[in-house]
């Protein structure tokens, strides 16, 4: 059984708390590779964004100063 602290005291958990902190540990590692793969979706898309602005004939330095505020 995993130990607990609570108020200073040490016990183990309950086979329910146990299984509560599994289902939480597993959420939080969906969560995590969700925003990973957000992060580099968004990456890839300012990428394939830049690479269409440049085949339209744009220069790069058209491309940043249409992007940067």
């Amino acid at each position: 059984m995993t130990k607990i602290q609570i108020n200073n005291t040490v016990r183990d958990m309950t086979a329910e708390e146990e299984a509560q902190r599994d289902k939480d540990i597993a959420n939080e590692i969906v969560y995590a590779e969700a925003r990973v793969a957000a992060e580099a979706e968004k990456a890839t898309n300012k990428t394939n964004g830049n690479q269409k602005l440049l085949d339209l004939g744009l220069t790069q330095a058209e491309v940043d100063a249409l992007i940067s505020n």
